[in-house]
């Protein structure tokens, strides 16, 4: 009898702290949109202008669509990257949106989905990070990481590159 209340009472402290001592939740940035839950997103171009510059941090700027097939197949493999998010986490200032912005500096080349444009500390667009399509010049799959991967150290490291 001593061994099954042991038992229960065991049990019963046990259930007590899992009720008053839950799993630490893992919040997701409201802004992700499944691009990274542990990144850092701005909400506006204006506030990631005001941050790379304040901050001395390049903006990346994410432009894609919920419902395009190449916008989810990039952000599934750039969100399962670890590098990727790593340096996107502690080096970069991010945003992605899924409408224009006013600025047509973030469209050199046109409109379409999904296209990465980054922007240095000194609020120039990197017109220089390009993917690997001559034809659609700011646009990565998830074929080409290693290339975006690049162009974000790129962006880092040169952050302060003045273009004439």
């Amino acid at each position: 009898m001593k061994e099954i209340l042991q038992g229960l009472f065991f049990c019963l402290v046990t259930a007590a702290f899992f009720l008053f001592y839950p799993a630490e939740k893992k919040t997701v940035h409201p802004l992700s949109r499944g691009w990274g839950a542990d990144i850092d997103w701005v909400q506006s171009y204006e506030e990631g202008l005001f941050e790379a510059q304040t901050r001395d941090k390049p903006l990346m700027v994410i432009h894609h669509l919920m419902d395009c097939p190449y916008s989810k197949a990039l952000k599934e493999a750039f969100s399962q990257h670890e590098e990727i998010q790593n340096i996107a986490k502690v080096d970069f200032i991010m945003m992605n949106v899924m409408h224009e912005t006013a600025d047509g500096n973030l469209a050199p080349d046109g409109y379409y989905v999904p296209r990465i444009i980054f922007v240095d500390p000194t609020m120039t667009v990197r017109t220089d990070l390009i993917g690997n399509v001559e034809t659609l010049k700011y646009t990565y799959s998830q074929e080409d990481l290693d290339k975006l991967l690049e162009n974000m150290k790129k962006a880092v490291s040169e952050r302060h590159r003045v273009e004439l």
